[in-house]
């Protein structure tokens, strides 16, 4: 199969859908991947670690002209023209987009499978956990951030210093992103209360 990894193209997004080592896994198993040029650039990952993996570098259209695409983020309106039946795994959140991006899907006959609707047997979510984590540790430390002075807020610090604890955090939810949030206010040492509806999913 020749798989395909685009360049994300939505504003300050740098993450890539795959990594060297995904590549190398891949290559291994006699599929041929096509990695846009400079796509890792902003994880951090060099169009030559890529090559060493295994992978042959190209431009948009080359890496969209894959039978299998992998992204990060749904495709923009500049990039509805690749869309020519090929499957297409991806954050896709079609509830949030503008609905021309589900016509031209359709339209184009593209296979498109979010990862944020994928179950395993239990009927959780793996591939949407992860994101959910990062969501609920930054929330604690983007309010963290909002509650200085200067930046508008009542200028509490949320944490411990000399072993007074200061501020106190409420978590409304119990899911992936609460129970990620509540650990994140605690590490800090600060008070933290969850209202939630699943005594078992309490964080340790």
């Amino acid at each position: 199969m020749r798989i395909g990894v685009p360049k994300e193209t939505k504003d300050r997004e740098g993450r890539i859908s795959m990594v060297p080592a995904g590549v190398a896994e891949l290559v291994a198993a006699g599929h041929e991947v096509i990695v846009e040029v400079s796509a890792g650039a902003g994880s951090g990952f060099t169009d030559s670690e890529y090559v060493r993996a295994g992978a042959r570098l190209g431009n948009a259209e080359d890496a969209w002209g894959g039978d299998l695409v992998v992204k990060v983020k749904e495709p923009r309106e500049s990039e509805y023209g690749f869309l020519r039946g090929q499957i297409l795994f991806t954050y896709l959140h079609l509830a949030g987009v503008p609905p021309e991006l589900t016509d031209t899907l359709l339209d184009s006959s593209t296979t498109a499978i979010a990862y944020e609707t994928v179950e395993n047997a239990t009927g959780a979510l793996p591939l949407l956990a992860p994101m959910s984590g990062v969501a609920g540790h930054m929330a604690t430390l983007m309010g963290t951030y909002y509650l200085a002075k200067t930046r508008g807020g009542r200028g509490t610090l949320l944490g411990r210093v000399l072993d007074q604890s200061y501020g106190r955090v409420l978590v409304i939810g119990d899911g992936v992103v609460g129970r990620h949030a509540a650990r994140a206010a605690a590490a800090l040492g600060t008070r933290v209360a969850i209202a939630g509806r699943h005594p078992a999913r309490l964080p340790d």
